[in-house]
């Protein structure tokens, strides 16, 4: 019997819900089942550490992304930001 690692929790910057409030309903769904695999894998294939943020990581899905930002001794995942790919890095 293998023992699972701890889940992490998730916490959403306040500029990280507006975002999301903004984004069209099937959007929002799939960015929702990205967001909850970040519980289990904060650090999944394809996840990119961001030049000059210090912390800072991307995951990519489609045309948008979800930056983020790990704390591993608190097993906490900051949603920082959520957007389209053309919008997301100003």
């Amino acid at each position: 019997m293998s023992e699972r690692a701890p889940r992490y929790d998730l916490v959403f910057r306040p500029g990280a819900v507006r975002s999301l409030r903004k984004l069209d309903r099937q959007v929002i769904a799939r960015v929702r089942s990205v967001i909850e695999a970040l519980r289990d894998d904060p650090r999944p294939p394809g996840a990119k550490m961001l030049t000059g943020s210090h912390g800072l990581l991307r995951i990519r899905f489609g045309d948008y992304r979800v930056l983020y930002i790990v704390e591993d001794d608190r097993r906490v995942v900051r949603i920082a930001d959520v957007g389209h790919r053309s919008d997301i890095y100003r």
